[in-house]
């Protein structure tokens, strides 16, 4: 096994009238199941049960299946039928280092989190501490600060508040309280972001305006007026297309300034820019390092904050703790947003964007500090495990498992792409794309969706070479049968 064990060390103190006590989490034992074990097709009677009954009180549309987190180790979901699955998916890219019955260890979870704080007004006496050696011990380089949040929309939402704060405060603007009751300017002044078509941001009012993959997203909802980009479509094999694509970028490139000067020109200053490493709801669409390069030259040539949304692709998972370090720059951003693998919400961000006056970004809880906590153990394991190394050498085996697979079915597969192991491939079509990941999933597989016909592999850090091997190999099956 990979990893056996991890112990947390953890200690949380609460009060309770004049009582006191101290709580401190048990050391959890992991070990690994052989492989995968079908019982029924999935989802499975029990699951099916629960699904009605849920349905009284709440939606169960997006409910695939019932797990069974306690029963449930290192690289396996097991659902309540009693379905033993390798997890590939790790619910939505979440899941940094394996582990699901740590992850819902009920002692630690009825006895250390007791309390949440609320970060903004009344913080522990050790948070400072918690977050630089939490989320600062791994801070993109150029960084030294950290806002933390709950999720990856909200975390969003309030980068491009700072943005828009910044833009403002910078150019010295005059700030009008009593017009921005009104929504009028100059209290509200009427700045944009400008975004990519196929990036997704969330799914706050805000981040909706931003997220552009699927219609049902944003249907029925009002949104702002702000610019899109096209962002590139390469095509693959890379190394036989590489003066398309190369046009293809620049095309991508000269758009994005043509947009930034024609609604500065109008008076709709565009104060910044959003991007992912990776566009992975809208398909996990890459681009070449050198575009990022440049459409950072961009956003200083022209003012604009450069903010990079790294909720998925940040955690380790490219092979670098962070996907926009692959850039090579020495100033790649002005704010990173993150959250899933790093199981809270927040942003980094330079020194200057932070908010000239208080309460401009806050709200009651600012993020989890038990999250944290969980968080710096979470990065020891990362390095005293080498756990970026292994990414890079877990990812080379699907990423050539996935490129033999492709020529050996060429009439269904096609454009194998990845760095680390974040990888995807395009299926021929969205309904037989749909089939697959049901037919692997019933062999024992559990995979995700992304754009109209892509399917993505998220595994956990502690995915190892034997476990590729293994998901190849049952993935074949499933394409053979579909075949």
């Amino acid at each position: 096994n990979f990893i056996t064990q991890i112990t947390h060390r953890i200690s949380f103190t609460f009060s309770i009238g004049y009582r006191h006590q101290q709580t401190t989490a048990k050391r959890v034992e992991e070990v690994e199941f052989d492989g995968p074990c079908m019982k029924t097709e999935v989802p499975g009677p029990r699951s099916k049960i629960l699904a009605q009954q849920l349905e009284a009180i709440q939606s169960v549309v997006q409910v695939n299946f019932f797990c069974d987190y306690e029963e449930s180790k290192g690289n396996y979901l097991v659902d309540v039928d009693g379905n033993r699955m390798l997890d590939v998916y790790t619910q939505i890219a979440s899941i940094p280092i394996g582990g699901y019955s740590i992850l819902y260890d009920p002692e630690l979870f009825l006895g250390t989190f007791v309390n949440r704080p609320a970060l903004g007004m009344m913080p522990p006496e050790q948070f400072s501490e918690k977050l630089v050696n939490g989320l600062m011990a791994v801070a993109p380089k150029g960084f030294s600060r950290v806002q933390t949040m709950a999720c990856g929309s909200c975390s969003n939402e309030n980068a491009y508040k700072a943005i828009f704060i910044w833009y403002r405060v910078r150019g010295q603007q005059f700030l009008s309280l009593v017009f921005s009751f009104f929504f009028q300017v100059p209290g509200c002044p009427d700045l944009t972001l400008l975004s990519f078509m196929g990036g997704f941001h969330g799914r706050t009012l805000g981040c909706l305006a931003t997220t552009h993959t699927k219609a049902i997203q944003k249907l029925d909802v009002p949104s702002f007026d702000w610019p899109i980009a096209p962002f590139p479509q390469l095509r693959y094999p890379l190394g036989q297309f590489e003066r398309e694509n190369a046009q293809e970028e620049a095309r991508c490139l000269e758009e994005v300034e043509d947009l930034i000067v024609k609604w500065n020109q109008k008076g709709r200053h565009v104060a910044g820019v959003v991007i992912e490493p990776i566009q992975a709801e809208g398909g996990d669409n890459h681009a070449s390092f050198d575009f990022y390069r440049k459409l950072r030259g961009i956003t200083k040539k022209h003012g604009c904050a450069f903010l990079v949304d790294e909720v998925q692709t940040g955690g380790g998972s490219t092979g670098k703790f962070w996907a926009h370090e692959h850039w090579g720059l020495d100033d790649p951003a002005d704010i990173v947003s993150f959250s899933k693998k790093m199981l809270t919400g927040g942003y980094y961000q330079k020194n200057s964007f932070q908010p000239d006056k208080p309460f401009r970004i806050f709200n009651t809880w600012l993020g989890d500090h038990t999250k944290n906590l969980l968080l710096t153990e979470v990065i020891k394991v990362i390095k005293t495990e080498n756990l970026l190394d292994q990414a890079k050498r877990s990812g080379k085996v699907i990423l050539e498992g996935l490129y033999n697979l492709q020529d050996k079915y060429p009439h269904l597969l096609s454009r194998a792409r990845g760095i680390g192991t974040f990888c995807a491939i395009d299926v021929k079509d969205e309904d037989t794309r749909n089939n697959l990941i049901l037919k692997a999933r019933n062999k024992g597989v559990v995979l995700g969706g992304c754009g109209t016909q892509s399917i993505r592999f998220r595994p956990a850090l502690v995915f190892t070479e034997h476990h590729a091997h293994l998901f190849l190999d049952i993935f074949n099956d499933a394409i053979a049968e579909l075949k």
